[in-house]
């Protein structure tokens, strides 16, 4: 089993900036690609970013590509979320996801993919 816990969420002004964390326990997580994921309001969950199991490769969504930016720390039991420039139209509750991977280097965007979440934290953005 793996468990996540996100953090880092907070009310915040458009233009500024956030980290989110999760932190991962629980089986051999080092060798789980990661994702973010975001739900707004009456929306469907979406793919925001997500790294490899070795780090060195991520994927971002259109709509955040150049603000945001995903890494996970060297022992891999942390993944965060650095978000600048927000804007209000980024206001979601924010999901950390684990996917069993075969490989050191695969990405995954399917929110099918994904097998363990975390119970999300709220990020409200401000015009």
């Amino acid at each position: 089993q793996v468990q996540l816990v996100e953090s880092g969420g907070g009310l915040v002004q458009a233009g500024v900036s956030l980290r989110l964390s999760c932190a991962a326990s629980g089986a051999i997580i080092g060798t789980y690609a990661m994702g973010w994921f975001r739900q707004a309001p009456g929306k469907e969950r979406e793919f925001v970013a997500a790294i490899s199991w070795s780090g060195t490769s991520t994927t971002y969504s259109d709509s955040v590509k150049g603000r945001f930016t995903i890494s996970r720390d060297s022992i891999k039991t942390t993944v965060s979320l650095q978000m600048n420039n927000l804007k209000p139209e980024d206001t979601a509750v924010y999901y950390c996801a684990a996917a069993r991977t075969v490989g050191p280097y695969l990405l995954k965007k399917d929110i099918k993919e994904y097998d363990y979440w975390g119970r999300g934290t709220q990020v409200t953005v401000s015009s």
